[in-house]
């Protein structure tokens, strides 16, 4: 009777552990609402600032636009799909990224350029990509909102 009282104290500890260990992953990862605030953060400092200083700012690794899993990323509305910031990945910037596809082929940057230039100019975008933190490619979900001629995205991992 002893060993089992062991075994099922044993047991209840390691089972709190990991529910302490699995809040604490979630913790680090942003929210939809974060994501949401965070573009609009950053739309109203590239409405204050211009496109060079936000786009500088957007890129800083340690700027105020970096926050756990979360960072920016924009476009401009013409369609070209050059990158213009990415908070998590500077080696895409100043690239042609229209054709990039996810882990299941999707073509995940058409559908953000074409939900950020559709007529209500926002929305949100599901695909599969590397998270920056794990390094898991996981399920995302990615808002993104045009600010006149610049379409700024910020996504959330699932």
């Amino acid at each position: 009777m002893k060993n089992v009282f062991k075994s099922i104290i044993v047991g209840l500890s390691m089972l709190a552990l990991s529910m302490t260990a699995g809040a604490a992953a979630a913790a680090d990862k942003g929210t939809a609402d974060e994501a949401v605030a965070m573009v609009k953060k950053a739309g109203e400092f590239l409405k204050k600032n211009g496109k060079e200083k936000a786009f500088a700012e957007f890129n800083n690794p340690k700027g105020q636009f970096i926050l756990r899993d979360l960072y920016i990323f924009t476009f401009l509305a013409n369609g070209d799909g050059i990158e213009r910031a990415n908070g998590a990945n500077p080696k895409l910037v100043g690239k042609n990224v229209s054709e990039m596809k996810d882990a299941d082929g999707k073509l995940l940057i058409k559908d953000i350029l074409a939900t950020g230039t559709s007529k209500a100019g926002q929305g949100w975008v599901d695909y599969k990509w590397p998270n920056p933190v794990s390094g898991a490619i996981e399920g995302k979900r990615t808002y993104v909102e045009r600010y006149d001629d610049v379409l700024i995205g910020c996504g959330i991992y699932k």
